[in-house]
């Protein structure tokens, strides 16, 4: 009996699963693209306040009934039809909701990765005190109002603490407008991933430098341009990089910067994995690199990169950068979404 017991219940968790599965979103299933919050996705239940609004309604109608009170009576169907219109509207406010997502920059780890979500409204009904955050957040932090044909935008930001790609927790949008007898929620999971670069080593070796230039900033004769870096006490005024200096904003931390010469035996940059410490274990290494990449760009100097197989040749700017740091970032990882 027992055995014939178990079979039955699991037949009908299968046919739940089988009738459910029909009409309900795959708990797994990333939304890619525009995604409409209709029917079949918004789920709705009573509150607390809302059970014991209930209850209240219940005594009442007893009460009314017991002692054949004709005020009593509609008072109770007057109520019940505030909560049930409360329910419509409560549905109303969160239902056929347009969700995308938006950008998500790129972070260094243990920094928060910013995921952009924007919500657009195409209706004529305006939707107030919509509830969005992570379904791994017990109190959501980010409630919006989202006018009658209009849209607006929510950044959920979510720490981080190791390198590689971060697949955010699905969202969860939730309303209890307008009284707050029912809850309406829905799960939105968007196809949106941030690529987490390693954590930049503090106190890192200086750039490793090699060759027979002196690196002090004057030009020779037959000198080449090789960058600029930070004014140094000494430096000669006509090596003042006054273009670059024209682009900083001194309200945002801007300095005086001198152009870096190198003669034909000058520098040469090349950041190479293999050739730190072998005492190093692989993310300090990493750390280490990523941190000469970002010394190499602050300076403006040209930089090799080696890792693994991979070999780019010295140059900088920002693809040059981005290009470094994915390469480090995904170092022995899987690169597969």
């Amino acid at each position: 009996m027992a055995v014939a017991a178990r079979a039955k219940g699991a037949g009908l968790r299968g046919w739940l699963r089988r009738s459910t599965g029909k009409w309900l979103p795959r708990r797994g299933t990333l939304d890619a693209g525009e995604v409409v919050l209709s029917q079949r996705r918004v789920f709705i239940l009573p509150t607390r306040a809302g059970i014991g609004f209930a209850v209240l309604l219940l005594v009442l109608l007893i009460g009314s009934i017991n002692y054949q009170l004709g005020l009593g009576f509609a008072l109770s169907f007057l109520v019940l039809s505030c909560a049930l219109v409360d329910m419509v509207f409560t549905y109303r406010n969160l239902a056929h909701l347009a969700l995308q997502q938006g950008r998500m920059p790129q972070v260094f780890a243990g920094q928060e990765a910013q995921f952009e979500l924007h919500l657009t409204n195409r209706s004529k009904l305006a939707r107030y005190g919509v509830w969005i955050d992570f379904d791994d957040i017990k109190e959501p932090r980010h409630a919006v109002d989202v006018k009658a044909a209009g849209s607006a935008a929510v950044l959920l930001a979510v720490p981080t603490a190791d390198r590689g790609w971060l697949q955010p927790a699905r969202v969860v949008l939730s309303t209890r407008f307008p009284l707050g007898l029912y809850r309406a929620w829905s799960y939105w999971r968007p196809a949106a991933r941030a690529l987490v670069y390693p954590r930049p080593e503090e106190g890192a070796p200086p750039l490793p430098l090699s060759g027979s230039a002196s690196g002090s900033g004057r030009a020779g004769g037959n000198d080449d341009f090789a960058g600029v870096r930070s004014y140094q006490a000494g430096d000669s005024p006509r090596q003042l990089a006054w273009r670059q200096i024209a682009r900083l904003d001194p309200s945002l931390g801007g300095q005086l910067v001198t152009k870096h010469f190198e003669g034909a035996t000058g520098d040469e940059l090349v950041l190479d994995f293999s050739a730190l410490p072998a005492y190093l274990d692989v993310e300090l290494r990493l750390s280490r690199m990523t941190r000469w990449v970002l010394d190499a760009e602050q300076r403006a100097l040209p930089y090799a990169f080696r890792l693994g197989s991979l070999r780019y040749d010295a140059a900088n700017g920002a693809a040059h950068q981005a290009a470094c740091l994915r390469a480090l970032a995904l170092y022995g990882l899987q690169e597969a979404a």
